[in-house]
Order: structure tokens, then C-alpha cells, then sequence
């Protein structure tokens, strides 16, 4: 059976940086078995309803400004998947969740940055879905469980976004962490390997520095989703954690 992943997708320049999450993210693309298919929600594709891509090819959304001017000359060319999405509107409808289909967006940076570093030759069918910050902790779960069954047809999900992601608390020259970001990410640690939902979906009030390391719920979300989609085992472990300008986590989560 697949995993379900967790991949901070840090800044876009993250796309042309050589450092140790990239080439753990790289290494990680060729030692997971090869996916039929991958399912990613990303952080910036929000839609109060949720929406699943039928995109036949997609273009490469450079939704970011003020970024080196290699970064929009990439492209990642990735193919949709009909069977996949026909799969996820059907999963979604059993589950009670409404859905629509979008046939026009294409890959925005939580996207192509993550895919591009896992899978180069953008050799793998992908499946885009948004994501709903207006839903409660526990519906965000539940739409990640309502997939579950996906990762049994050898198809990879993959929730993409920052547990600590606050623009406005970076510190571009600092080489160190933040105590706060830290401690929020450690309190999120031991909640997720003893998969304590209860306290997870209550973060908001219950960790330390809560709103300094989630001061909107965007980025968050996809951590839920992709848990969600472990509901069946429930087993999960840290495989990478570091952190970029003091406190912008770079973090992968595997749910077996």
C-alpha cells in the first residue's frame, strides 16, 4: 500500500536550492515504489468548495513575484489522470463531500516545487485538488480519509504545505531557529506519532505559539489531509524536519 505524505514546500526558490531537504526529497522520489497515479492538495489552491482537476496537460503556474528569474523559466509538464479523478469525484460523493471538476488550472507552486524535486521527469500522472481553510480541523481529516482507499490502488497523496509558515516573522539572514517555531513543531510531533486527533484538531488553542506558527489555516490543512488518508493504519513518522530563515519548517510526514 502507498503512503500518504506531508512535504513542506518551503519557498519557490526552494525549486533551485541544493541543500539537505532537497536531496532528501530527491532520494525520497526514487526510493518510494512508482505511483500509478499522485494526488496533491496544495496550500495555494483554495476553493470553498472542493474542486478536483481533470486538466489533460498542465501549464506551470508561477503564482509568486519578486523571485530569481531562472525560477520562471521552469516548466513541469505533468499529465492528468482521468481514471484517478472519475475515482476522487466518486470517493468524494460516497463520503457526502460535494465536489467539482476544474479543467483549466494548472500546477501552482506547492505543486510543480515538491513534484519536480520528487519525480524530474514529471513521468507521473497528477491529479490536483484544492483545499477549504473555511472547514473545521476534523471535516479537513475527513476529506483526507474519504481517500484512503486510493493508496490501495498504488496511488500516492500527497498534502502540500508548512506547519510553520508565517511570512511576516522570517528572518532572511538567520541561520538559527526561533524557540517558538520549534516548540510548536515538537508539540505537533508527539501528537502525530501517538496520532492524538482529539488534541490535533484543537491545535489552534492547545500548542504553544499556535498563532504565530499558523496565523491562517492554509498551509496547515494538508498536513490533516494527507493524515486522514492514513486513518486505516494510523502510524506516523517524521522523516525530515529543518527550518529555513528562523522559522519556516521544512517538514515530511509519512502516514503508513
Amino acid at each position: 500500500m502507498m503512503p500518504s505524505l506531508f512535504i513542506a514546500h518551503g519557498a519557490p526558490s526552494l525549486a533551485l536550492e541544493e541543500n539537505a531537504y532537497t536531496e532528501f526529497l530527491q532520494k525520497l522520489g526514487q526510493e518510494l515504489p512508482k505511483p500509478k497515479a499522485i494526488v496533491l492538495f496544495s496550500a495555494h489552491w483554495e476553493s470553498t468548495t472542493q474542486l478536483v482537476s481533470s486538466v489533460a496537460n498542465y501549464e506551470t503556474i508561477y503564482d509568486f513575484g519578486g523571485f530569481q528569474p531562472e525560477l520562471y523559466q521552469i516548466k513541469y509538464p505533468a499529465q492528468g489522470h482521468e481514471e484517478t479523478t472519475a475515482e476522487i469525484k466518486r470517493l468524494f460523493a460516497n463520503a457526502g463531500i460535494p465536489v467539482e471538476s476544474d479543467s483549466v488550472r494548472g500546477l501552482d507552486h506547492g505543486a510543480w516545487v515538491v513534484l519536480r524535486l520528487l519525480y524530474p521527469n514529471a513521468n507521473i500522472p497528477v491529479v490536483a485538488l484544492s483545499v477549504n481553510r473555511y472547514l473545521s480541523n476534523e471535516q479537513q481529516y475527513q476529506v483526507g480519509q474519504a481517500l484512503a482507499t486510493l493508496r490501495e490502488q498504488d496511488v500516492l497523496v500527497i498534502g502540500s504545505g508548512g506547519t510553520v509558515h508565517n511570512l511576516r516573522q522570517l528572518n532572511w539572514e538567520s541561520a538559527g531557529v526561533d524557540p517558538w517555531a520549534m516548540a510548536f513543531d515538537n508539540w505537533l510531533q508527539d501528537k502525530l506519532v501517538s496520532w492524538d486527533t482529539e488534541s490535533l484538531f484543537a491545535y489552534d488553542k492547545l500548542a504553544p505559539s499556535a498563532q504565530a506558527a499558523v496565523p491562517t489555516p492554509e498551509h496547515f490543512v494538508p498536513l490533516l489531509l494527507a493524515m486522514g488518508a492514513g486513518d486505516q493504519n494510523k502510524q506516523a513518522s517524521l522523516l525530515f524536519k529543518a527550518y529555513q530563515y528562523g522559522n519556516l519548517s521544512l517538514s515530511c510526514w509519512k502516514f503508513d
